[in-house]
């Protein structure tokens, strides 16, 4: 009888040996999932819908036998309110990291508490974050681009567009009357986009008179109506058109075409952010030029980030810049090298 209970007790203390051991596999298997919440401020802005496009493709690429990567969206369609639920919503999914694209950049703190409560690291993009917020906690970072550069690179290309085509000053008083179609009332990214642009306009020479400009949240029928109103006021007098974004460009095209101008009583049209129907504009020489927003090199950094918050592997491979920022560099598109670029898309 004793030799019973000697022999059933080893086989329970086995078995206790093995449930623990399965217990660690089970959570060793943690940093083998890495599961993503992507919560973006409108998914119906273009380049974002893009941008997020890239990014699940290029996690998908690090899957392997031995690493599984999901990823959950969701878009607040505006709300910072909806936004704050929805992290909410991706942490109890389960979600082991998460990709914020914030409605309002100054607005983070229920966000920042919910991922330090339950130790979720967050990858900021696209829209950066107060400085301060992101060194609230050393696991917040931000992937997105220079927000000074697309607005100089905009206004050179006008400078050059100008300086080669004295057509575009179709009224020969030496001057250029434009307007602006900027994207968010108070938005840092259009705020600088536009100053940039105009500052470097002016920088190389080229003397301006602003007309008017209007607000149209990054939205093509919204810069359409915007557009129409301008149009409605300065008639024929509106010789170039600074858009934030791509969308709002086409959008002023759209309403050139809608009140029946013709292409030789256009104004120059320049955008930013080299979206697919961007790029095609500028092929088919509707728009004069845009800056190329690299969605996919932002995509590929945040992928990499990523499963290397999750593994532990690969941090040491990643190059920040004051140990939080990964920064992309835009690039000057026009018709001598859209076609380049429409070939890398496809």
């Amino acid at each position: 009888m004793k030799m019973k209970k000697i022999l059933a007790a080893g086989v329970l203390c086995c078995m206790g040996v093995n449930l623990l051991c399965a217990c660690g596999k089970q959570q060793m298997s943690a940093s083998d999932k890495v599961h993503v919440g992507v919560a973006c401020y409108n998914q119906n802005d273009t380049f974002i819908s893009e941008l997020i496009t890239s990014f699940r493709e290029q996690l998908n690429g690090y899957e392997r036998e031995d690493l599984e990567t999901r990823v959950l969206i969701r878009d607040a369609a505006g709300s910072q309110r909806t936004q704050n639920d929805q992290v909410e919503e991706l942490i109890n999914a389960g979600c082991n990291v998460l990709c914020v694209n914030l409605v309002d950049r100054t607005n983070t703190s229920e966000i920042i508490d919910l991922a330090r409560e339950n130790d979720i690291p967050i990858i900021f993009f696209n829209r950066e974050p107060v400085a301060e917020d992101l060194r609230q906690w050393d696991k917040f970072y931000y992937v997105g681009a220079y927000t000074k550069q697309p607005g100089v690179m905009q206004g050179e290309m006008a400078a050059d567009l100008i300086r080669e085509n004295s057509q575009i000053d179709r009224n020969k008083d030496g001057k250029i009357q434009y307007v602006v179609l900027e994207g968010e009332p108070g938005h840092q990214d259009a705020i600088v986009r536009t100053e940039s642009a105009v500052d470097t306009l002016k920088n190389n020479g080229i003397e301006l008179e602003k007309l008017s400009y209007g607000i149209a949240n990054w939205n093509r029928a919204q810069a359409q109506n915007r557009m129409e109103q301008m149009i409605g006021q300065y008639k024929n007098k509106i010789e170039l058109v600074l858009a934030n974004n791509d969308d709002m460009a086409l959008g002023a095209i759209d309403a050139y075409k809608k009140l029946g101008y013709t292409e030789a009583n256009f104004p120059v049209f320049f955008g930013i952010d080299g979206t697919d129907v961007g790029l095609k504009a500028v092929m088919d020489s509707e728009l004069a030029g845009t800056v190329y927003n690299d969605k996919e090199g932002q995509a590929g950094a945040m992928a990499k980030l990523a499963v290397a918050l999750v593994s532990g592997e690969g941090m040491e491979d990643i190059e920040f810049e004051d140990d939080k920022y990964i920064y992309m560099s835009y690039f000057k598109i026009t018709s001598d090298n859209v076609s380049s670029y429409v070939n890398e898309e496809k």
